[in-house]
């Protein structure tokens, strides 16, 4: 009698629930489920009203073609560029503000919370401007040094530089402040023991630090690789995805295929086909760094 009343109470519990578990569903699966269909088909500005099933046809259409290819490699040139210096500056700068004997780390450590506090949309606007060929601060700086201004935002390797430096600014603070969390959270015990053994810091850092460091590591780059991938608001204000594709990446080109161009179906499979791709990655990365081991 007492089990049947617990398992209608815990009926009734997720009863409850039952509500808000149906609108996130509706919200997810439905917009997901009706991109996958609209890829389907021809829908498009031209098609609004009267679309029709033409099966894998945009599929075709899209992997036949350099542009797709073009912009895949750019993708992973902005995401990888973009992961691997946020992880190194982060990972270093929370070693330092780490350190028991810095002096105002509080304040620094505040104060470095700027970039990711501020609105990335006003953040980028700025640095626009920063990277303006006649006035921005970044060539009146140069030309301290004699150095002619540069057309930053105009030729392909200067806005990657530009586009990447950016990314930088806007997202190291969070990788910072997660590191320097786990660093934390190492116990002070080790370092002492090792101390007394003679260990020096390079031996504490390869052999207490770092392995058990490995797994927040793991974790932060799979998280920053799949918000990276589709970050979409640095290359869209800076650069738009030019000179021509030469910057353009998966999720804005796919935003310019259905808001710019109206070929929705287009936009639809290509968000297909780049979830899928950063799908598959991202397993591959949690299986590499070991990460879901961690968590279970």
């Amino acid at each position: 009698m007492d089990s049947l009343q617990n398992l209608n109470r815990v009926l009734i519990q997720y009863l409850y629930l039952l509500p808000i578990i149906a609108v996130a569903l509706f919200l997810f699966l439905y917009p997901v489920a009706y991109a996958v269909y609209i890829s389907f088909t021809n829908f498009n500005l031209y098609h609004l009203f009267t679309y029709a099933f033409i099966g894998l046809k945009v599929y075709e259409q899209i992997l036949t073609s350099g542009t797709f290819y073009t912009l895949l490699l750019n993708t992973v040139i902005w995401t990888v560029g973009s992961l691997v210096p946020m992880v190194v500056v982060g990972f270093i700068l929370a070693l330092v503000l780490n350190q028991r004997d810095i002096k105002g780390r509080n304040v620094f450590f505040t104060l470095l919370l700027v970039p990711w506090a501020f609105p990335a949309y006003i953040s980028l606007v700025i640095w626009s401007g920063m990277w303006n060929y006649e006035y921005g601060i970044v060539n009146k700086f140069l030309g301290l040094f004699g150095i002619p201004p540069i057309n930053w935002l105009t030729y392909t390797n200067t806005a990657w530089a530009a586009l990447i430096l950016t990314n930088l600014w806007l997202s190291f603070p969070y990788y910072t402040s997660v590191f320097l969390s786990s660093l934390q959270s190492i116990p002070s015990e080790l370092y002492d023991i090792a101390t007394v053994d003679g260990a020096s810091a390079w031996q504490k850092f390869r052999s207490i630090t770092l392995p058990l460091m490995r797994s927040a590591i793991a974790f932060v780059s799979v998280g920053g690789f799949v918000f990276t991938w589709n970050n979409f608001y640095p290359i869209y204000i800076l650069t738009g995805g030019g000179p021509g594709i030469s910057t353009d990446i998966l999720v804005v080109y796919t935003y310019q295929e259905a808001f710019s161009y109206g070929y929705y179906n287009i936009a639809a499979a290509y968000s297909v086909i780049s979830t899928i791709i950063l799908a598959i990655m991202a397993i591959m990365m949690l299986r590499i760094g070991k990460v879901l081991e961690v968590i279970t």
